[in-house]
């Protein structure tokens, strides 16, 4: 029996990374006053398929089912939408103006697997709900920027575009559908559908013939009103005094219809990264919470993906991580000597060392093996003589000095073999 297509195992050999990288997320995003948020894998798919949701990562990629009680059921395909039913549900909102929050988990979309890209994969997300002001849309910004510096990440970029608000895209998008309509044999059989349900998504075709026909188009930031065109003014006047570099592409629209205004995409100039560049983005969304069936309120976040970080970081050669370590490996050469061991080993846990044993009591030559392979920075060797007189023999393997002492000088002893 082989795993599922599109998903993969983290086996022991390869945990620590993602520990590493997990415990980098969280760091950026309590400094920056997030706290965390865990919702459920799996949503009412009215929570997903919303009216006004047309991309296709909801129509043609979800995960969807009925449960046993007849009830439409659908795997989470993003953060975001789970985490304002969350918001909605909970009456987050109250004497709460702004919450931010963050999360690391599973989502699930059912597309084609590629280097950096699973039908079941990791993000990690933050929300900043409640309010729409240009400098917390750079400061989310701004932690993205710094949680990348935190990996030692250097050949990447911010690219960032304001779509507007609702009338700014209105206008825009009349402007589109009149260059394209008269185009639309040239375009891809995905952008003919789009041009009839959403017009903007056509910018983002990953079609290589609509990416030329798009190239000449009206951008969104021709059509902002004096109000998006202030507020999008003001956001790179924040960037600027973050010292965040950026890059403005006038044809960045992101992947989800709720977004408005300020979006962004963080991309890397990585070898063999290939087409897989965008390692995570976001933007501000107006109408979300009201669709879910919340208070008007606006709100701004953004995801990354957690195996194309990986993926950079290794192509990079910054996952140089530290080797786990032992205390102590105990080596009982008789299993009439457990109950002994036993003791050694309680001792010793009760007093914070790590420790572990061979529990087959193997050959002094293949335990030995074992405590290398694990680091081990001392051997506590338990023989017929140790057993005897109620000792215990400590070897430093580092500088294979050896002493052997009363069982109630183990703790005092392996505190001078480990320094604490």
């Amino acid at each position: 029996m082989n795993k599922v297509k599109g998903t993969y195992d983290v086996t022991p050999n390869e945990i620590k990374k993602w520990q590493y990288l997990e415990r980098k997320a969280k760091d950026i995003a309590e400094k920056f006053n997030f706290q965390e948020i865990r919702t459920p894998i799996f949503e009412y798919s009215g929570v997903f398929h919303r009216e006004n949701e047309l991309s296709d990562m909801v129509t043609k990629e979800t995960y969807n089912f009925k449960d046993k009680g007849n009830r439409d059921i659908t795997l989470r395909p993003e953060g975001t939408a789970g985490v304002i039913r969350a918001y909605i549900e909970n009456k987050l909102y109250v004497d709460n103006d702004l919450l931010k929050v963050y999360s690391i988990g599973p989502n699930f979309r059912y597309e084609r697997p590629q280097k950096g890209r699973y039908r079941q994969f990791m993000q990690f997300s933050l929300e900043a709900i409640g309010t729409k002001k240009a400098l917390l849309d750079a400061e989310v910004i701004k932690m993205a920027n710094d949680f990348l510096k935190s990996l030692g990440l250097k050949n990447v970029s911010i690219e960032i575009n304001s779509i507007g608000d609702k009338n700014s895209r209105m206008e825009y998008q009349k402007a589109l559908v009149n260059y394209l309509e008269p185009l639309i044999e040239e375009l891809s059989n995905d952008s003919r559908e789009r041009l009839i349900k959403n017009p903007l998504r056509i910018l983002d075709s990953k079609d290589k013939n609509d990416q030329k026909i798009v190239e000449n188009a009206p951008k969104p930031i021709d059509y902002l009103n004096s109000e998006s065109k202030k507020y999008f003014d003001d956001v790179i006047k924040y960037l600027e005094i973050f010292n965040v570099d950026y890059v403005i592409n006038n044809q960045l629209v992101r992947g989800l219809d709720y977004y408005s205004d300020t979006v962004f995409e963080v991309k890397a100039e990585i070898k063999d990264f290939g087409a897989q560049n965008v390692l995570g983005g976001g933007g501000r969304y107006e109408n979300l919470v009201k669709e879910l069936g919340g208070p008007e309120t606006s709100a701004i976040g953004f995801a990354f993906g957690m195996e194309r970080l990986l993926y950079a970081l290794e192509a990079s050669g910054l996952l140089n991580l530290e080797e786990n370590y032992l205390d102590a490996f105990i080596i009982n050469f008789n299993e009439d000597y457990n109950l002994y061991t036993a003791n050694i080993l309680n001792e010793l846990r009760d007093n914070n060392y790590l420790v572990d044993l061979d529990f087959n009591t193997k050959s002094f030559k293949s335990q030995l093996k074992k405590a290398l392979k694990l680091n081990a920075k001392t051997l506590i060797i338990i023989g017929d003589d140790e057993f005897k007189n109620n000792n215990i023999t400590i070897k430093n393997t580092l500088t294979e000095e050896q002493v052997t002492v009363h069982k109630e000088q183990l703790i005092n002893t392996i505190k001078k073999a480990v320094g604490y």
